[in-house]
């Protein structure tokens, strides 16, 4: 496989992944969770590096996955067990985490060969050179395998679950009446979030992660608010974001995920002004 390819393969995947879950963000007013999330995980890779003494993505994978189920607790018990205002139960969580993890690895700079940065920046070009064996023989970039395993969980997370999913954006007190377990819903939800941002931050950093959360699906949600179709116009968003962004990166030679975030934000910029155009 070319270069070129698994680098834009690894972007639609994990474009799609984000975009089909950021709808459900945009339905609940819940869009930065996926920002305090990729934020929040820094201290689980930093304990998970000075564990492991190794760069590994498994090591790196599980702190960071750990830490973030435990952030998207805490939030989910501030803002619904404490009656915390949504906003700023997010806002203090991933304050919280992100600087515990700069404190870590600040304090253990000695030992840990580690630099925040490469967490919230990411580098989809290094994709290709990131790459796995079986039995002695080369089975790809690891970034390509593991989008395309969220995409397939993803999807198949959003078919089996949909009902639960519609309902508890919609209306929890009525999906409470007809015995739909909103917490679990809610956990569940956060938890696919936290499980995207932790597999899509390493080859693509934080920060675009979280435009690939909120962008495509807050486009989607200005066309229309009938969710199957929000959450079709949600993947198409993502894809052609993806995609736009890759080749105006490779026009002007400049940074991917940039790229892409700006594709994703022009995206955006057309569309609401067509909207307001059609309201006149």
């Amino acid at each position: 496989m070319s270069p070129t390819l698994a680098i834009a393969l690894t972007a639609i995947f994990t474009a799609i992944s984000c975009a089909v879950l950021g709808a459900f963000l945009v339905l609940r007013k819940m869009t930065m969770v996926g920002d305090a999330i990729s934020h929040a995980v820094l201290p689980g890779i930093a304990i998970a590096y000075l564990l492991s003494q190794s760069r590994a993505s498994l090591p790196m994978f599980v702190g960071a996955a750990l830490v973030g189920v435990f952030a998207t607790v805490v939030i989910e018990i501030l803002s619904k067990k404490w009656k915390v205002q949504s906003d700023a139960s997010i806002g203090m969580t991933f304050t919280t985490l992100f600087a515990l993890g700069v404190v870590l690895i600040t304090y253990w700079s000695d030992k840990v060969d580690l630099d925040q940065e490469c967490v919230l920046y990411g580098e989809i070009a290094f994709v290709p050179f990131n790459t796995w064996t079986l039995g002695g023989k080369s089975m790809g970039p690891i970034a390509l395998w593991s989008s395309g395993i969220l995409l397939l969980m993803v999807l198949v997370y959003t078919l089996v679950g949909f009902k639960g999913l519609l309902m508890s954006s919609f209306n929890e007190d009525y999906a409470a009446v007809l015995g739909i377990g909103i917490g679990a819903w809610n956990l569940s939800l956060m938890s696919m979030v936290s499980l995207a941002t932790v597999v899509s931050f390493e080859s693509v950093g934080a920060i675009l992660v979280v435009a690939l959360l909120v962008a495509p699906a807050a486009t989607a949600y200005l066309v229309s608010s009938q969710l199957k179709r929000m959450i079709a116009l949600s993947a198409l968003f993502g894809l052609s974001g993806s995609l736009g962004g890759y080749l105006l990166s490779a026009a002007l030679d400049t940074s991917i995920a940039g790229g892409i975030a700006t594709t994703l934000g022009i995206q955006f910029a057309v569309a609401l002004t067509l909207v307001q155009l059609r309201k006149k």
